[in-house]
């Protein structure tokens, strides 16, 4: 199902007649972004008309929140909307997911924090719940944006109450964004898919992995992807469980001052190093291989055979020939 906007009707309306729609996904006018909006309507006006449907007495927003609250700061008398049919519910969170696919992005917990709603209702209405690409089809999410908001949507409240906070700040002062979670999250899932003894200890990983990130212990939101990669080694290195549990332990303990970046270069970046390696020497030996059997040795630069030789010889060195 595709909610489609129809009977489109523009007109020049008081803002006082327009209510916020109560649906909106949107939770956080960040002040900076609400001045530079308001500075520019005072000066050219509103460029472009917020979407409303009539519902009673008055008008719901759909889309122009901001453009509408800047309105009534500066004292507008009319502000220009386009007139839609009164929506489903569905079709009214729908429709506000679709237009801003095509304009502004919205944040990630702005799109969880309806997600969950838009699922229930297309459930109620289908008798069966929506698979990822039905929810990507529906809202004009990417299956990457739906599967990150489904990781904020799991979160403990406590920590969206943090990511709700952070929000509110300038993007330059927000420590604990919506990525750090995401990527924290996306590291502990495939931790605890390998090594499931964490799995009853999962919030007090987090605890630890915040407080660490606090205190700069680590030092980018990127950093939880060598913790995934400790945990992947079990399956792709040779890298033995209780090694990678005790390395992880010491990352868990928010009183020991191993950092991720520690952890990894104590435990997988070596081998990490040497299975990268593997692979360039394994094209070099299909290189020299094709170029022996086809006879074009001759070919060869005199640069890349200089520097063959001098291969040869530190491969000598290390096998002690």
């Amino acid at each position: 199902m595709k909610a489609s906007l129809q009977k489109q009707q523009l007109k020049l309306i008081s803002p006082s007649e327009v209510a916020p729609n109560p649906e909106n996904p949107r939770l956080i006018f960040r002040q900076e972004e609400m001045e530079s909006l308001m500075l520019s309507i005072d000066r050219h006006g509103i460029q472009v008309p917020l979407t409303v449907y009539k519902d009673g007495d008055s008008y719901k927003l759909l889309d122009g929140e901001r453009r509408w609250r800047c309105a009534k700061k500066l004292n507008l008398k009319t502000i220009p909307v386009i007139i839609h049919d009164k929506p489903s519910e569905l079709e009214n969170l729908v429709i506000m997911y679709n237009i801003h696919a095509l304009r502004e992005q919205w944040d990630y917990f702005t799109i969880a924090s309806k997600l969950e709603r838009v699922i229930e209702l297309f459930s109620s209405e289908n008798g069966y719940p929506p698979n990822e690409i039905q929810l990507s089809e529906l809202t004009g999410l990417t299956r990457g944006a739906i599967r990150r908001c489904q990781l904020l949507i799991n979160l403990p409240d406590r920590f969206k109450k943090i990511i709700l906070d952070e929000l509110e700040k300038p993007k330059l002062q927000q420590k604990f964004t919506e990525d750090f979670f995401i990527e924290m999250e996306k590291a502990i899932k495939t931790i605890v898919k390998r090594i499931p003894a964490y799995e009853p200890k999962i919030d007090e990983i987090r605890n630890a992995l915040i407080e660490k990130f606090r205190r700069d212990k680590i030092t980018a939101v990127t950093d939880f992807r060598q913790l995934s990669k400790i945990a992947t080694a079990l399956d792709s290195l040779d890298v033995k469980r209780g090694d990678a549990k005790k390395i992880l332990d010491k990352v868990f303990d928010p009183n020991n001052s191993v950092g991720i970046r520690e952890a990894y270069e104590q435990s997988v970046a070596f081998e990490y190093e040497e299975k990268k390696y593997y692979r360039y020497v394994d094209n070099i030996e299909d290189f020299l291989s094709e170029v022996i059997e086809d006879d074009r040795v001759d070919d060869l630069d005199n640069d890349l055979l200089s520097r063959l030789r001098e291969l040869y010889t530190t491969i000598a060195r290390l096998l002690g020939e």
